[in-house]
């Protein structure tokens, strides 16, 4: 099967880690309907990382679905949809096949959890109309003095000097409440990008794993990977004022990443002016992340479809698969009455609730 390599969607910081994941390899198929079965079903088993995790067996796939691609398929739209149906077996919101009619996908990953996120209420009840815009953040002070940002999609870039402007900006407020509920995920230098303002030290915050053969088990081992504080940048000091990170089911991919990227900074001591030590607080408050703990490729079918799927799985600190989500802090649901009658957020109320108890800035009150 001939594959020719597209371009990776999501990109980790070091260029090395993403061409190890894959091998242009292997032998051609023809333009058939078993033709491009064959070149699918042989690229996942080749270069899916999930197999054992998700507990499936590739091999009964091939068994169920060649008779049906050799004698019941009769058009490129029943085709496509049988191809879709193989592919969802393994349950992978990071699966897609892309043709010029339709793109296969699966979402049950979120379609079963609750939504704990109302746009229509953060806007009119939170944001207002007068918060402040630029790179794909949306951020204001709340009226207790806790800074709010909104980053909706990992593919929005978020530039350095941005990131100076609002951070300085909201520099005097009590903490910080980061919102990333309902991101789908994007471009992963952009977690890199975020995260290392919150990192005083150079810390360990992931692994990746690349593709060594075509054997289910075939991975390197673990290659670690490192937040750090940048240079000449404004960051923040979250062992003074603690960092909420908002999440829902619908956190996925890059999100997923950026979620355990924060998780990994909570808890390590800062110094402060003085010397004196600190922990950084930086917990997340919602439901637990989507997952989508792989790093995607792409392949082209013999029939010009696209294929991806993820290739190189990626670990947390410690050294555990996010594949499946990551679970919060602290656990908080969205009431819909609240959020009707009362115009409440749950989940930024409690992350507001927990920056008030735990901040470490003090206000002098006017006389």
């Amino acid at each position: 099967m001939k594959k020719r390599l597209l371009n990776f969607l999501f990109l980790w910081p070091m260029a090395l880690a993403v061409t190890s994941c894959l091998d242009d390899d292997s032998l051609a198929e023809d333009n058939t309907y078993v033709g491009n079965f064959e070149a699918c079903w042989t690229a996942m088993d080749e270069h899916y990382c999930f197999f054992d995790e998700k507990g499936v067996d590739w091999d009964s796939v091939y068994r169920l679905y060649q008779p049906l691609f050799r004698d019941s398929v009769k058009s490129s739209f029943a085709e496509f949809n049988l191809m879709a149906d193989m592919l969802a077996s393994v349950r992978d919101g990071h699966v897609n096949l892309y043709s010029s009619f339709n793109t296969a996908r699966y979402w049950k990953w979120f379609e079963d959890y609750p939504q704990n996120f109302d746009a229509t209420l953060l806007e009119r009840y939170y944001l207002g109309t007068n918060y402040w815009m630029t790179s794909g953040l949306n951020y204001c002070l709340l009226s207790d003095t806790v800074a709010y940002v909104r980053y909706a999609s990992f593919s929005s870039s978020v530039g350095e000097t941005n990131l100076d402007y609002v951070l300085a900006l909201l520099s005097n407020a009590k903490g910080l409440i980061i919102d990333v509920r309902d991101n789908g995920g994007g471009t992963l230098t952009n977690v890199t990008t975020l995260a290392n303002r919150f990192c005083t030290q150079k810390t360990l915050y992931s692994y990746i794993k690349h593709k060594t053969g075509t054997g289910h088990d075939d991975f390197s081992n673990p290659e670690p990977l490192y937040l750090e504080p940048q240079k000449n940048r404004v960051a923040w000091d979250a062992s003074a004022q603690p960092v909420v990170v908002l999440t829902n089911r619908s956190c996925y991919s890059a999100t997923n990443c950026f979620v355990s990227a924060m998780k990994s900074l909570d808890g390590l001591m800062t110094t402060d002016s003085i010397g004196r030590k600190y922990p950084k607080m930086i917990k997340t408050v919602g439901d637990r992340t989507g997952g989508g703990g792989g790093m995607p490729f792409e392949t082209v079918l013999p029939n010009s479809w696209v294929l991806r799927f993820s290739a190189c799985p990626t670990l947390n600190a410690y050294k555990e698969s996010i594949e499946d989500g990551i679970d919060p802090d602290i656990r908080v649901d969205m009431d819909s009455a609240s959020a009707y009658f009362n115009h409440t957020d749950d989940i930024i109320e409690a992350a507001r609730a927990y920056i008030n108890k735990n901040t470490r800035v003090r206000y002098v009150k006017k006389k």
